[in-house]
């Protein structure tokens, strides 16, 4: 009896994962529209005056982000997952002297998340295969990056400036990932 139940469901999960990993497409189209809403909800955002944007410094952007470069669709799957869930984080930290609306960035954590969610399973499967790619050296960049974004705002106590700093760094990181998507194709 027991091995009745466990060919069908050893079936489905073979089938599923496969199935998840070979639907680029409609993964693209799903981050592309998600990118876009969290995208319309930062602008949404109240900013400070321009005086905050002399506060800014270098964080050290990797250089993948300012160039263009080609990413095999597996590297893509693994920056995009790296930068969302450092994005998720640094918005989770104290903003309560931005004046932002509290439901605004409910919307734009609830929107990452399924993000999130939807690329963890393949990028799980990617980092299973354990093969090192250009990908594993944009994400040791993209860690050093995101230190350095946290790094500020605790260096400015999460001071309003800071945050308009960063929320114009997090807006050129949606940027880069709207050009990740493009390589999410079947």
């Amino acid at each position: 009896m027991t091995h009745r139940c466990l060919l069908p469901m050893v079936l489905l999960l073979c089938f599923s994962t496969t199935a998840l990993s070979r639907s680029y497409s409609l993964l693209r189209f799903q981050q592309r529209r998600s990118l876009a809403v969290c995208q319309k909800l930062l602008w949404q955002l109240p900013s400070t005056s321009q005086h905050c944007l002399e506060a800014r410094m270098d964080f050290q952007m990797p250089e993948e982000m300012k160039q263009e470069q080609q990413f095999r669709k597996e590297d893509a799957i693994l920056v995009m997952y790296e930068m969302l869930q450092h994005i998720f984080g640094i918005l989770t930290r104290d903003f309560s002297s931005t004046g932002w609306s509290e439901t605004i960035i409910e919307d734009l954590l609830e929107e990452l998340y399924g993000q999130i969610n939807r690329l963890e399973p393949i990028q799980k499967e990617i980092m299973q295969k354990q093969n090192f790619t250009m990908g594993d050296t944009t994400v040791l960049h993209l860690r050093k990056y995101y230190f350095n974004l946290v790094q500020y705002l605790k260096s400015k106590e999460y001071n309003r400036c800071a945050w308009t700093v960063v929320r114009v760094q997090i807006l050129r990181n949606f940027s880069f990932l709207m050009r990740l998507t493009d390589y999410l194709r079947d």
